[in-house]
């Protein structure tokens, strides 16, 4: 065979050869799509079996709403609330700055319905409720945070905003999807854009008033009906509910913005989108978006005068379910309590829960009894002039049920029109004595440190600053009586050098600065400074509110169990559901021996007279309710700028506040006028509500009282024989006795330092000499 034929034989082999192979690679690469193809349709089954089976999943708890049930739902646009009294009439309903008509539907221009639904849903009329691959892809965006989360019908939209909520779950676009199904099967596509056009937020109109629905939009921008828009009148309203308040055209006072190109913006884009769904031709197009729309929008306008009464129960009760509210909010979002603190968070959820609470048809239920609150405003109003000098003197009040701790009745001002500052609730001034019960003679008695008649100096004394000593300790009269008081005497008195020793010997025994505050006073509310461990804590200088005040007088009253002071009983829904209920935290803080002594000895302030007049004044109006069992505490701060007085019955307590409202002093009379005042309210509290006074009741010493017989020269214990070296000569204790009641421990034995307090010369000079009848003076 020739060479040149066996070339060709050859070439010949290789491309049947590579023709060969050509096939066997054309022939993998079918099979393997073939394959690729089943496992995309195996996949693809599984995928939507998988799928189908995840959302029946998700919606297995949700029924299938009726027709019935979604009108209510979906037509349910914001609800009046409300605030009650605790019986249930209604104090007032709740303002709103939200303004919202609903119209039907021949009522809304179909220019406008257009726009609304060439700009936001553009498949609208070709859908069931729910675009697929819309839906997926925003889950994808939710889940992975890539591209646009757009995808939500109108009807999903209107299902979202009010049924569901925002939260960002596959449960609850489980439930959209389900409920917006149903909506389509149930409401023709006009009466769904009718609801939407209805409910949706518009942001400000020319008053600054937030405002909802297509038709006070058209009214509050452009002083027209909604079916009397023209074209871009029409297009700006309906690019509103994407950003509201970005996009209006008024701010919160009602004036233009300086910047209208975000809405005019939004304007634009809305005419575009309808020039290309072919609802408005091109000429339409241009010439609106050439429109001067600008020269439309309606001058600012002063709001309507608000119908509901505006007062200091109104406010009160609004910033304390504001404040429950926002708090829940918070705890939904996993919120920290110390973020919760932050002002900016803060703010957002108290103006989240505004929102929340105006709008939801809620009954905010307080613990006011409306016959007790009415009552200690005619006081207020009519005897308030009792407390005034050459000046007016402002008040404030809280009357507390002491067993619950439920505010009854509260006085925040003389005149709410002339001055708005809740000083019940929101002002803080100087304690004064009133402070003594809570802070040095309850914790003293408690902890063993004394007895009702140890004996305690009122001998001159400075106070200590460090190594040096520094001004005179003062009473209210004077710079002590040069004697050794007993513990019911100094109280009585309200002897600030008393109350002085008494603290510093409590403080060093425990050797601990903040062991009263930590174990006492924080129990019981009263606000963290550091000014509870300085020297003159004991006489008041911290700051206060008359809540705070309250409070621990409540606790002493209540056998020493602190009940948080409170007026939000519920917030309920329409349908009576609680979103809140109150609930108690009783703490107990001083024993209940300790409380009952506190209570005999503050029964004795009262009795005596010696630092107020109540009981008297409170006689002279009401004979009856002179006879209840009143203790309390009188307290006054330097130039007579604050003027306390706190009584309580077994059943409530009565607090009050009183000064200038520009912190300036007063005079001595004071405490005269306090309880001239304190009387009428009483008073007037009687008339409207006995019961709630309890003027049966009585304090009753605790059985674990121990009642031990002391000297009463010494406040120790006594024997025949008891005597002590003083200045190298012996002395006997006198032998008269008198009843002394301790609630832990017991009275120590004589000895020259016999009390709490005093030097070695005051020590001398009270063996020697006795005690003075020198307690005449009002101390307070």
């Amino acid at each position: 065979m020739s060479q040149q034929k066996k070339n060709s034989q050859k070439t010949k082999q290789q491309k049947t050869s590579g023709w060969f192979y050509f096939h066997i690679v054309i022939r993998v690469i079918q099979s393997l799509l073939l394959i690729a193809v089943c496992l995309v349709f195996l996949l693809g089954a599984l995928g939507v079996g998988i799928g189908t089976g995840y959302f029946a999943y998700l919606v297995q708890d949700t029924p299938t709403p009726t027709k019935e049930e979604l009108e209510g739902d979906l037509e349910d646009v914001d609800e009046t609330s409300h605030l009650a009294y605790e019986d249930g009439s209604n104090i007032a309903t709740i303002d709103t700055e939200l303004q919202r008509k609903s119209v039907d539907s021949d009522q809304i221009s179909d220019t406008l319905k257009k726009a609304v639904i060439a700009t936001e849903d553009e498949d609208f009329y070709r859908h069931n409720g729910v675009v697929p691959k819309a839906v997926v892809r925003a889950l994808v965006s939710e889940v992975t945070g890539i591209g646009s989360s757009g995808g939500s019908t109108l009807t999903q939209q209107i299902v979202k905003q009010q049924i569901l909520s925002d939260e960002v779950t596959f449960k609850r676009k489980a439930n959209e999807i389900l409920i917006a199904n149903q909506v389509e099967k149930n409401f023709s596509k006009d009466e769904i854009v009718t609801m939407y056009l209805n409910v949706s937020p518009f942001g400000r109109n020319n008053q600054g008033k937030n405002i909802a629905g297509a038709q006070e939009a058209a009214q509050g921008l452009f002083g027209k009906d909604a079916n009397d828009l023209n074209l871009p009148q029409a297009a700006f309203i309906a690019g509103l509910p994407q950003s509201p308040i970005s996009y209006s055209p008024y701010t919160n006072s009602g004036e233009l913005q300086e910047d209208l190109e975000p809405g005019l913006e939004r304007k634009d884009y809305v005419l575009f989108s309808m020039y290309r769904n072919h609802d408005i031709s091109k000429e339409d197009y241009q010439e609106a978006k050439d429109y001067d729309l600008t020269a439309d929008f309606q001058e600012r306008e002063d709001p309507a005068e608000n119908n509901n009464e505006q007062s200091f129960l109104y406010d009160t009760v609004m910033n304390e379910s504001l404040k429950i509210i926002a708090r829940q909010l918070a705890n939904e979002d996993d919120v920290s309590s110390e973020e919760f603190t932050q002002e900016d968070t803060y703010q957002n959820y108290i103006q989240e829960a505004q929102q929340k609470l105006a709008n939801g048809g809620y009954t905010v239920n307080t613990t006011i009894d409306q016959d007790v609150y009415d009552a200690m405003q005619d006081t207020a109003e009519n005897y308030g002039y009792l407390l005034d000098n050459n000046n007016q003197v402002e008040v404030g009040n809280v009357y507390m049920d002491n067993a619950t701790g439920k505010i009854l009745g509260f006085v925040g001002g003389r005149d709410y029109e002339d001055n708005q500052f809740n000083h019940a609730f929101n002002s803080t001034r100087q304690a004064g004595s009133a402070i003594k019960p809570a802070l040095v003679y309850g914790p003293a008695i408690d902890q063993g440190l004394m007895g009702t008649d140890s004996r305690v100096s009122d001998y001159p004394a400075d106070w200590q600053q460090g190594e040096n000593e520094g001004d005179p300790i003062v009473n209210a009269t004077n710079e002590g009586t040069e004697t050794f008081q007993t513990i019911r005497e100094s109280l009585e008195h309200s002897s600030n050098i008393a109350s002085y020793h008494i603290y510093q010997d409590l403080l060093d025994e425990k050797d601990d600065t903040s062991f009263v505050y930590d174990n006492y006073l924080k129990k019981m509310g009263y606000p963290e400074t550091d000014s509870w461990t300085y020297e003159s804590a004991s006489s008041g200088v911290p700051e206060v509110t008359t809540l705070a005040q309250t409070s621990g007088f409540q606790t002493l009253a209540n056998e020493g169990v602190h009940q948080e002071g409170y007026l939000i009983e519920s917030i309920t829904d329409s349908s009576g559901e609680a979103l809140y209920e109150h609930e108690e935290e009783p703490e107990r803080v001083f024993s209940k021996a300790a409380a009952s002594i506190m209570n005999d000895l503050m029964r004795s302030v009262i009795d005596s007279g010696h630092t107020t007049d109540f009981k008297s004044d409170v006689s002279n109006l009401n004979y009856n309710l002179a006879n209840a069992d009143w203790v309390g505490k009188t307290g006054t701060t330097d130039e007579y700028k604050d003027s306390w007085l706190a009584v309580s019955t077994p059943k409530a307590t009565l607090s009050s506040w009183s000064g200038r409202e520009d912190n300036e002093g007063t005079d001595r009379n004071a405490s005269d006028r306090t309880a001239q005042y304190m009387a009428q309210l009483a008073n007037s509290i009687y008339q409207a509500n006995p019961d709630s006074l309890g003027t049966d009741e009585e304090f009753d010493l605790d059985d674990d009282v121990k009642e031990e017989e002391v000297s009463e020269f010494t406040g120790t214990k006594v024997d025949d024989n008891d005597t002590v070296e003083v200045d190298g000569s012996t002395m006997r204790v006198p032998n008269d006795t008198t009843t002394s009641y301790w609630a832990k421990g017991t009275p120590p034995g004589p000895s020259f330092k016999f009390g709490i307090g005093g030097s070695d010369d005051d020590y001398e000079d009270y063996w020697q000499n006795g005690p003075e009848d020198n307690n005449s003076d009002n101390d307070d």
